[in-house]
């Protein structure tokens, strides 16, 4: 063959190669179809996590206002979308009868102005059939708050328990309904309580703590407000109770119960740690002062390591499900 006919095939048969590469880069670089795209995305529909209840559900803090709180890590480790109907003030009457909400959440709120918060919930569910995977409620301390004014702080928590308690178990009956309705035959229902705030009345406020109170808290809490919560929400099947109180945290091995020698009269005065600026304090003391702010400012509500603690007791009890 001449030594230019053979300079051609062969620049011939470059150029083929070259083209035939440059389409196999080509299709390689391609975006998938969107068919594809659409298929894989399918297969991992969105899990969604709703949030009910008062100012602990939407993470109040004073000087911050509403953040993230426990909902914000509860929803990054469940790998779940958030859809936080909470609002602050709420109780266990409001959550069902008062039309929409002054102090939403927010993180991912979702308003609801011509109805309650409770059937907002009840809405979603039944317009995401098979997709809601978790439900947390944290609701009952606002029927309470005003006890630790009244003359007889435990009578008073004993009346308002009772209707707290036939409250939330219509709360849970409605929503475990609802779920069920709705197919979402593996979703939770977890019910929440609250540290025992008061409990900060030993130190606070500052030349004037009421001891005595503090310890009227844990019997308000141990015997008559907890075992209200885990009642009622454990009343539906897809219902689990986490007890905050008395769940230990690093030196309150036992919560508010750490150091007590009675459940029936129950004080915190043996185990006791060192604090600035408040000296030698009960270790289940050191706990509240360590989680809110009742203990500097007095005021009822978690603090950023607080709510991720309440987050990481409700992971744990999810995994324990």
């Amino acid at each position: 063959m001449p030594y230019r006919t053979t300079w051609r095939v062969r620049r011939t048969a470059a150029a083929v190669l070259a083209a035939a590469t440059v389409a196999a880069m080509a299709s390689a670089a391609a975006p998938p179809s969107s068919a594809g795209a659409a298929g894989r995305h399918a297969s991992k529909p969105v899990v969604y996590y709703l949030s009910l209840g008062d100012s602990y559900s939407v993470g109040y803090q004073p000087g911050m206002g509403n953040t993230a709180g426990y909902t914000a890590y509860v929803a990054k480790k469940t790998k779940t979308q958030l859809e936080n109907f909470g609002c602050g003030g709420a109780t266990t009457t409001s959550i069902g009868s008062q039309i929409g909400c002054n102090a939403p959440a927010a993180f991912d709120p979702v308003p609801y102005p011509t109805e309650t918060q409770l059937q907002a919930a009840l809405d979603f569910i039944a317009a995401h059939p098979g997709q809601v995977g978790l439900v947390t409620v944290s609701i009952g301390g606002n029927d309470v708050t005003a006890c630790a004014r009244a003359s007889d702080p435990v009578s008073c928590v004993a009346t308002a328990v009772a209707g707290i308690q036939t409250n939330v178990t219509a709360l849970a009956g409605a929503l475990g309904g609802a779920l069920t309705s709705a197919g979402d035959s593996s979703a939770h229902i977890v019910g929440l309580t609250y540290p025992d705030v008061i409990l900060g009345d030993y130190v606070y406020p500052p030349g004037s703590p009421n001891v005595s109170l503090a310890n009227l808290s844990i019997t308000a809490f141990d015997l008559l407000i907890n075992p209200a919560l885990q009642k009622a929400y454990t009343s539906v099947s897809q219902g689990s109770f986490v007890n905050v109180t008395s769940a230990p945290y690093k030196k309150a091995t036992s919560g508010d119960d750490t150091g007590s020698t009675s459940s029936s009269s129950p004080t915190p005065q043996e185990a006791t740690t060192k604090l600035k600026p408040y000296g030698v304090i009960p270790d289940a003391v050191w706990e509240v002062c360590k989680l809110t702010y009742f203990c500097s400012e007095g005021n009822i509500h978690a603090n950023t390591k607080g709510y991720d603690f309440i987050g990481h007791l409700i992971v744990a009890d999810l995994a324990s499900l």
